[in-house]
């Protein structure tokens, strides 16, 4: 039995083998090496502690990836082969063999199923990565609300008796559509994101004294980040918020006016709902709809949720002003169809609606469809080309940063250029 075990592990590492070319496991094995030598083994295997520590996932979720890397031996140890097997179907796998491992990481306590309690703790440990300095700074309090926000994005329908309800892989993959941030993190863990430039989280500009009203909290930034490019993630610098501007739609115009890039509208409302849209084309003046298939609707609280177009139209963005038809509604907005609006905000500013819609396949963003704007902002996405992120300093500090020292390293092994 135990020769055929054997056999069997051997023809998985052959098969998983063939996924790489040969100079890509010779520098998988240097890789292996090196985090070895540092494990104090003999150069026979990986401790948690050595892994964990290179690629920068601690606690629960850490844990969990080592379990699962080392094919849930519980014996501590990674060998080459267990490095080789993982990354061939984490790395080179096919879509549906990438999401199903991802989604045995989140199977925090091993038991074959995901439930609320595994995902929480997931979530924990995704946020000390990503928001840890901040954290430690600032306070952890709103950081953890962002926990609970992203909890109630997820469906667990799945009945266990004696146990709560879990969700199953579908609802895992419904999940990560609706935040891609989340799936874009859990799919970078071990293809080499620490070797990468740029952050997660964009640099915000704005005056100092706004930060106590400000709706775009760093934890939202990084969930409406997940939808960009690292080019769009760069800096956002604040062009309109309605507390200092007022609800003013002629200033709110004359304010994004002085950027030229993307912008990103965000509407807290009376009924304390977050929610609003990333526009990739200039607000400029039209009677019809217009824009391309990079903007999209998207909501912040209770529920997160990103949505992007369906592709059944092309009613993407709405500007309109100074017209006297009724066909022509003055104000801002996103797909639907005229006054049945994805989002709209009057250009009065202190009204809106906002509908079920088949452009961005989106249900209605607040409580109701009427709204009323409590406070308005928009964000000025400052695009960075690629020269420019290549004479950026890498940001340390989570998991798409750490180990600068290392980067050769991961570039040896073909991980720093991994797709997301």
């Amino acid at each position: 039995m135990g020769n055929s075990e054997s056999s069997d592990a051997d023809s998985h590492f052959i098969s998983a083998s063939r996924r790489f070319t040969k100079k890509e496991l010779e520098d998988l094995h240097a890789l292996f090496v090196s985090l070895a030598a540092q494990s104090q083994s003999n150069a026979q295997y990986i401790i948690p502690s050595v892994f964990q520590a290179f690629f920068g996932i601690h606690g629960p979720l850490g844990e969990r990836i080592f379990d699962l890397v080392t094919q849930e031996r519980n014996d501590q140890k990674l060998t080459f082969e267990d490095l080789v097997i993982a990354k061939a179907s984490y790395e080179k796998g096919t879509r549906d063999e990438i999401d199903n491992f991802i989604y045995q990481i989140l199977d925090i306590n091993g038991d074959g199923l995901v439930n609320r309690s595994d995902l929480e703790a997931a979530l924990l440990s995704m946020h000390g990565t990503i928001f840890s300095s901040k954290c430690l700074k600032d306070g952890c309090n709103s950081y953890l609300n962002i926990v609970e926000v992203l909890l109630n994005a997820a469906t667990f329908s799945v009945e266990v008796r004696g146990s709560e309800h879990t969700m199953s892989f579908n609802e895992f993959r419904n999940w990560c559509n609706l935040l891609p941030s989340v799936r874009k993190f859990l799919g970078g863990l071990l293809t080499g994101n620490s070797g990468r430039l740029g952050s997660p989280v964009p640099r915000q500009l704005y005056p100092e004294d706004l930060s106590s009203v400000l709706i775009m909290k760093e934890q939202y930034a990084w969930v409406i980040g997940g939808a960009l490019t690292q080019q769009e993630l760069e800096e956002w610098k604040l062009l309109y918020h309605s507390s200092v501007d007022g609800l003013s739609f002629n200033t709110f115009l004359g304010n994004i006016m002085l950027g030229n890039g993307p912008t990103i509208l965000l509407v807290k409302d009376k009924a304390g709902y977050i929610y609003g849209g990333y526009a990739s084309q200039p607000w400029d003046r039209h009677s019809e709809f217009y824009g391309d298939m990079k903007s999209f609707l998207f909501t912040l609280y209770p529920r997160p949720s990103i949505f992007r177009p369906s592709g059944l139209n092309t009613n993407l963005q709405w500007c309109a002003w100074n017209f006297s038809s009724e066909n022509v509604p003055n104000g801002i907005g996103f797909g639907g169809r005229v006054n049945h609006f994805g989002l709209f905000l009057s250009a009065s500013f202190d009204s809106g609606h906002s509908f079920q819609c088949s452009t961005f396949n989106s249900p209605c963003l607040s409580l109701e469809t009427q709204i009323v704007p409590e406070t308005i902002e928009c964000w000025g996405v400052i695009v960075k080309d690629i020269q420019q992120l290549g004479k950026l300093e890498p940001v340390k500090g989570n998991v798409l940063q750490r180990f600068k020292e290392d980067r050769h390293m991961l570039n040896m092994v073909g991980l720093a250029n991994s797709s997301e």
